[in-house]
């Protein structure tokens, strides 16, 4: 059997984020999200992320520049790219929600739409999945810095459970998830918190 050591690793904050627009964390971290990512880093000093594992990043500025301030050089991985929005990405969900309230709610409750032009969520999971079933075949342990819904459907797919509960699964800025495998199936590792 393969053992795997993943950990999950969400940007820090972006202006997009902050401002709940749809996509936008290739514009970067803003300052906070930053200073943040700088903090995460020297709390991180007895290496519980691991700098020697190896890390891999979604393609958006937000996430490389994540990556750099946690002090891990990372390989760009194009599944773990965001979601693509399509018409929405740069829009604020409050202007979608008051120019398109029916697509907003179908592409909320269906995770096969599409209403914006871009990915679905089942898509993405789609996308994702074959990625993370890929990483538990291969081995080892991998740091991987992406987004925070990525992460969400990633969950979801390791876990088996219903597309549909991924909007049950809040992952904040700089949120690290772990999860493990021996060759079969993951297995979502919660630890303790460090006070060290």
């Amino acid at each position: 059997m393969t053992a795997t050591s993943l950990r999950l690793v969400a940007h820090g904050h972006t202006v997009a984020l902050r401002r709940a627009r749809f996509g936008g964390a290739g514009d970067g971290l803003d300052e906070g999200g930053l200073r943040a990512a700088l903090a995460r880093a020297g709390a991180d000093r007895r290496g519980h992320l691991g700098a020697d594992d190896a890390c891999l990043s979604s393609p958006a500025a937000a996430a490389t520049q994540t990556a750099s301030a946690l002090g891990l050089r990372p390989t760009i991985e194009a599944a773990l790219a965001d979601c693509d929005y399509g018409d929405w990405t740069g829009r604020a969900f409050e202007e979608i929600a008051g120019d398109h309230p029916q697509a907003l709610h179908e592409w909320l409750s269906a995770p096969d739409s599409a209403p914006h032009g871009g990915e679905s969520v089942a898509a993405l999971r789609h996308r994702v999945g074959r990625w993370l079933d890929g990483q538990r075949a291969r081995g080892g342990r991998v740091i991987a810095v992406t987004h925070p819904l990525v992460i969400r459907v990633a969950v979801v797919h390791a876990l088996d459970l219903p597309l549909g509960t991924y909007r049950q699964v809040d992952v904040e800025p700089l949120a690290i998830v772990r999860l493990t495998s021996q060759g079969s199936r993951w297995q979502l590792r919660l630890g303790a918190a460090r006070t060290d």
